[in-house]
């Protein structure tokens, strides 16, 4: 039986690494065009600003954490930097390594972020994108990140946020609760899932409590900037040396 053709699996926010593993599984093929469809094309432009400021060089090895099928591992290895795209869902990897598994300098590994199975000090950067709030001890995951990157390394996390302006925040809650719903039964082939997305959007800290977070795991330099009105944030930190 194929993931398609599996009972539709929906994590909750106990965040069982079985459970988000599978589920992530069976929406691997669309996984994409979907985030495309619900995200109303703003996918790219995120990819885009994590990519520069993660700002990859030929020569570095870059840890790209959470990849799902790889697609903004390959924007990464585009600039002759060796990268690898890691991710906890099998299914995420071996759709990746279908579409992908050509591209030089790029390479799939399936890694748990709160185990990673990486040597200390091994990445001039790290980046997790979407992935981080998916994590069942986000925390450890910062730690294990933190452990991987070489000293004066980066780390760059983009993830869902909150706006901090009321009357746009009202809005997204709006197209959250009401729309995205609709149109992800629409295109998804587990629409559950996306039920999920908006019950861990809104169980995620604010911009400044993770920041805060990051800075408890030992991340030093910690900075963060709000991308469309702050339905994402962008915050980058430095392993001290």
């Amino acid at each position: 039986m194929t993931p398609a053709e599996q009972e539709p699996n929906r994590a909750d926010l106990g965040k069982d690494p079985g459970r988000v593993s599978g589920m992530f599984d069976q929406v691997a093929a669309g996984y994409d065009r979907t985030n495309t469809v619900l995200s109303l094309g703003n996918d790219r432009l995120w990819r885009v600003a994590t990519t520069r400021a993660v700002a990859p060089r030929p020569g570095q090895r870059i840890l790209d954490l959470a990849a799902g099928t790889g697609a903004s591992s390959v924007a990464l290895a585009r600039s002759g930097a060796e990268v690898v795209a890691a991710d906890f869902s099998n299914g995420m990897i071996a759709e990746g390594r279908r579409r992908h598994g050509g591209v030089p300098n790029l390479t799939f590994a399936e890694a748990d972020a709160t185990a990673l199975p990486f040597g200390d000090d091994e990445f001039d950067a790290v980046t997790i994108s979407f992935g981080l709030r998916n994590v069942n001890d986000p925390q450890q995951a910062l730690r294990e990140m933190l452990r991987v990157t070489k000293p004066g390394g980066r780390l760059v996390v983009c993830e869902f946020s909150h706006p901090p302006s009321r009357a746009f925040a009202g809005l997204y809650a709006f197209y959250n609760d009401r729309i995205l719903p609709t149109v992800a039964k629409t295109v998804s082939s587990n629409a559950d899932a996306y039920d999920y997305l908006n019950e861990s959007i809104r169980a995620w800290p604010d911009q400044r409590t993770l920041s805060a977070r990051i800075r408890a795991a030992g991340w030093t330099d910690v900075a963060h900037r709000n991308l469309s009105f702050g339905i994402v944030a962008l915050h980058r930190a430095t392993k001290p040396v």
